[in-house]
């Protein structure tokens, strides 16, 4: 049995899932807000609360914002905060005692939907988070690449890759840089260009149901985005060239994007023929703890 966790701003989801990819067991609790020592209880309670009512011992995956520095060793950039400058794997570990694996949320996002989900049949998948913020993973042979950084995926704070207007106001990111793809391609971010080009305030969904009614400046603040979205998308074609890329998060449910991503991909890559499919995620908001569960290796890999 594998368990993962789901380490999350405001709860924290455990769920146990048979090598088969079947699923036995979740649970969730509250984060504990600014206590180091209580958030590694809290998951030391749902791992004991998902064994005993499974009967039987897991491997234990975490899925967190943020990672862990190769530099250091030491978390960084979480949302949970208290979590940030803590050596957490080592610590969560001699708390629970025994082993556990810990990975970005994204990472576990796109490992989930590699190897049991949309992309289960690719050899290389992107898996692309466009919510609140933006994040992104990267899988070849069903295995997480994390790069010698340990920030392989994270495309959301590239500078953005395509042209703004020189007289748009420089955009604040909160990684201390200016003009992320994040700040361009969050749901949020959509929802602030069409209040400044409309001077309405929507969220993104309410644009692009908008946009599917035939609103004409809903329709062309989702136009913008989705461009925008494929000339970042096109980048990593470039760079990675993935059989699939896998999109979730809150923006990934605009239908529009799967018809009108793909001949923008092939306009803006540097292919002769794009034929990289554009999916949407198939196990939705629990893939981030399905991957945490997958950090263990499957059976003879």
């Amino acid at each position: 049995m594998r368990i993962g966790i789901d380490l999350g701003g405001t709860k924290i989801e455990a769920i146990a899932l048979l090598a088969d990819g079947r699923e036995i067991g979740r649970k969730r609790l509250p984060t504990p807000q600014g206590d180091y020592r209580a958030i590694m209880q809290t998951v030391a309670d749902l791992v004991g609360a998902i064994e005993q009512a499974c009967g039987v011992r897991g491997t234990i995956g975490i899925g967190t914002p943020g990672s862990l520095s190769p530099k250091t060793g030491l978390m960084r950039n979480s949302n949970s905060t208290v979590l940030n400058g803590q050596p957490f794997d080592r610590d969560l570990a001699e708390f629970v005692g025994r082993s556990i694996r810990i990975a970005n949320d994204a990472n576990c996002f796109a490992l989930s939907e590699a190897i049991d989900g949309a992309a289960s049949h690719a050899a290389t998948v992107f898996g692309v988070i466009l919510g609140t913020g933006v994040g992104g993973g990267l899988v070849i042979d069903r295995k997480l690449l994390v790069g010698h950084n340990g920030v392989a995926g994270e495309w959301g704070h590239n500078t953005v890759p395509f042209a703004i207007d020189p007289d748009m106001l420089p955009r604040p990111c909160f990684c201390g840089k200016v003009n992320c793809i994040e700040t361009f391609l969050s749901g949020g971010a959509l929802a602030r260009d069409h209040l400044a080009r409309t001077g309405k305030t929507f969220h993104a969904e309410e644009i692009a149901a908008l946009s599917a009614k035939g609103d004409a400046e809903a329709a062309r603040s989702l136009g913008i985005y989705t461009d925008r979205l494929a000339q970042a998308l096109a980048a990593i074609i470039n760079v990675a060239d993935p059989d699939v890329i896998v999109l979730g998060g809150g923006v990934s449910n605009i239908a529009s994007l799967y018809a009108e991503l793909p001949p923008l991909l092939d306009r803006y890559a540097f292919s002769d023929g794009v034929t990289t499919k554009v999916l949407r995620a198939v196990h939705g908001d629990s893939s981030g703890v399905r991957g945490a569960a997958w950090l263990w290796p499957q059976e003879g890999a």
